[in-house]
């Protein structure tokens, strides 16, 4: 038998037992120790409280975005797309989560960030290393944004792993060729850390399979779900944009990007170009 103490309390009449000697808890389970500390304020402004709160709390759903794009991407090296389509729709709702911090950060007038602004000195969040993995594990390759994590070793060699792995669009277009669709080397087996090049041979494979949906039916699903994901993620950058806008105008950002002009040639890039491009040739 186990020594620790069980306690009982009174709850809206039950009664709740626990073990709160040697025994796991909520709060121990969850570390809340360590994340309910994590928050350090540099001045005693009210609203620096609640920027650092959405920031790590983004932080927090990235991880879990990376977790889940990671493993469809291994499903789907596998061919096992069913399992691959749940995650993926799951990262299509975290990023509605993500979408709706910009809301709340947005409750932060100019005259509140200018208050504590210049206490950030050079952090920006074009520093997130996370956000650089999953921007590349989903397909947005581009090598010289790797370079912004070299004086964090570790760091830089997550960064420099998701570069030069297969994307999720790259497995994507090798089920294209598993699936019997005529498609070149420079496609399927082409050097993952660079940018990807639309291809006419995938625009015409995506067509072929929007336009015979039974035969292709679970390379639609996929191809669906992942229209999906980017849509809701350029949800999230219009949002961010449109946040930095409205609270910084188009002064540049605490890191050196160019803020919002930064931000809005972001909107033009695309993880699956020819799930886009395809559309108009139906």
């Amino acid at each position: 038998m186990s020594d620790a103490k069980q306690t009982s309390v009174d709850v809206s009449g039950e009664d709740i037992h626990w073990t709160p000697e040697g025994g796991l808890t909520y709060a121990s389970y969850l570390g809340l120790e360590q994340v309910l500390s994590a928050q350090a304020p540099l001045t005693a402004e009210h609203d620096e409280m609640m920027f650092i709160i959405i920031h790590q709390a983004s932080e927090l759903w990235m991880k879990l975005c990376i977790h889940e794009v990671s493993s469809a991407i291994a499903c789907l090296e596998k061919g096992d797309i069913g399992p691959a389509l749940k995650m993926l729709s799951r990262v299509a709702r975290i990023q509605e989560q993500l979408t709706q911090s910009w809301s709340i950060l947005a409750t932060m007038t100019p005259t509140d960030y200018l208050k504590f602004r210049d206490q950030l000195g050079q952090s920006s969040g074009f520093q997130s290393h996370q956000y650089r993995v999953l921007e590349y594990r989903l397909g947005n390759k581009n090598p010289a944004m790797a370079r912004v994590h070299k004086a964090n070793p570790p760091l830089h060699k997550a960064v420099v792993a998701a570069l030069e792995a297969p994307s999720l669009y790259d497995v994507t277009l090798s089920l294209l060729a598993k699936a019997g669709f005529d498609l070149a080397d420079d496609v399927t087996k082409r050097n993952w850390a660079e940018p990807y090049k639309p291809s006419q041979a995938v625009e015409d494979a995506w067509k072929a399979v929007y336009e015979d949906v039974e035969t292709y039916w679970e390379l639609y699903e996929l191809a669906e779900k992942l229209v999906d994901l980017e849509h809701k993620f350029q949800q999230w950058r219009f949002n961010h944009m449109k946040t930095v806008e409205r609270i910084i105008g188009y002064r540049r950002g605490t890191g050196g990007s160019g803020g919002v002009s930064y931000l809005v040639k972001a909107l033009d890039l695309h993880f699956f170009p020819e799930l886009w491009t395809v559309r108009t040739s139906l």
